[in-house]
């Protein structure tokens, strides 16, 4: 997937485009079903399939009291795009210039003069430009003047599920730590990504050697807990499972910031400082509670690591 920073990056003769716009952010189970019709509208038109985002969240200039924290990581929203199969993505940077920009002239400018359009697509809250001036109605009546098809994508639903699939929706289920109707919602596993760094190696101290996550910057990570998942290291290609835990260690009360640290299941020996990996949440095992004593925090530790062998299928 070839990745646009500006429209001026957009080379003459790249389209005609099939264009799906929106925020994307998690990239769940909603935004995949609108790029999975961008790609059949790309292949019926014979155009380039193009998801058109930001590189924040449109409310953080417009009103950042009400801007909610991001599901992921813009690399992390590219990354997921680019799995999805399409030819292109244009990142935008929403600043004060695109956010006074009339709709029209995003029309015309990015859409029409940039992509080539042929095909719109959108959910029906969409909005952009000045004011929000922009909706799918504006789209179609500019469509006809300016040669492109408008195509208003349904809302997604989950088999037995009266709520849209929707970003807010995940926040809502990470924040309460269930991570197993999140993945239902994104359409796979919640997930952080970072470096391993070194920690207080209390883990190791105690029997179970945890790697330590860097400080996680622009990414919504599930509540405190421990879960069952998976730490995928990207420089070896192998995926772990592993008892995670989220938070501040209330036994010891001494970590000053959140932590996510997973503990490799049957290994001992892994090093892993310095690796660039990705913690990815199964389900919830229980809340992060303090302990009295070193030996209850270590009998717990250990029917963790048993329920997170259950919860991921392995036999122990």
């Amino acid at each position: 997937m070839i990745v646009f920073r500006s429209p001026e990056e957009v080379p003459a003769g790249f389209g005609p485009s099939a264009v799906a716009i929106g925020k994307f952010d998690g990239v769940h189970a909603g935004h995949r079903a609108v790029i999975a019709r961008l790609n059949e509208a790309a292949a019926a038109t014979g155009s380039r399939s193009v998801a058109v985002t930001f590189d924040r969240n449109p409310l953080a200039i417009l009103r950042p009291d009400r801007c909610p924290e991001n599901v992921v990581t813009v690399d992390r929203k590219l990354e997921l795009l680019g799995e999805l199969g399409i030819d292109a993505t244009l990142l935008l940077t929403f600043d004060e210039q695109l956010a006074a920009r009339s709709a029209h002239d995003f029309v015309v400018d990015i859409l029409v003069g940039a992509l080539e359009v042929s095909t719109v697509l959108v959910g029906e809250d969409f909005r952009f430009g000045n004011k929000g001036a922009g909706t799918p109605e504006l789209l179609r009546e500019l469509g006809p003047r300016y040669g492109f098809a408008v195509e208003v994508v349904d809302d997604v639903y989950l088999p037995g599920s009266e709520r849209r699939v929707s970003s807010s929706w995940i926040r809502e289920l990470l924040m309460e730590g269930d991570v197993a109707a999140a993945a239902k919602v994104l359409g796979r596993y919640p997930d952080v990504r970072g470096e391993v760094v070194h920690g207080l190696k209390r883990g190791r101290e105690l029997g179970f050697p945890t790697a330590n996550l860097s400080t996680i910057v622009d990414a919504f990570v599930p509540a405190d807990g421990v879960y069952a998942g998976w730490l995928v290291d990207h420089d070896t290609g192998i995926r772990h499972p592993s008892a995670i835990s989220v938070g501040t260690n209330p036994t010891f009360d001494d970590v000053l910031v959140r932590q996510v640290e997973a503990h490799v299941l049957g290994e001992t020996g892994l090093d892993l400082y310095g690796h660039d990996v990705t913690v990815e949440f199964v389900e919830r095992l229980r809340g992060m509670v303090a302990f009295e004593g070193i030996e209850k925090l270590m009998d717990q530790m250990a029917t963790d690591v048993t329920d997170a062998a259950r919860a991921l299928g392995l036999h122990t």
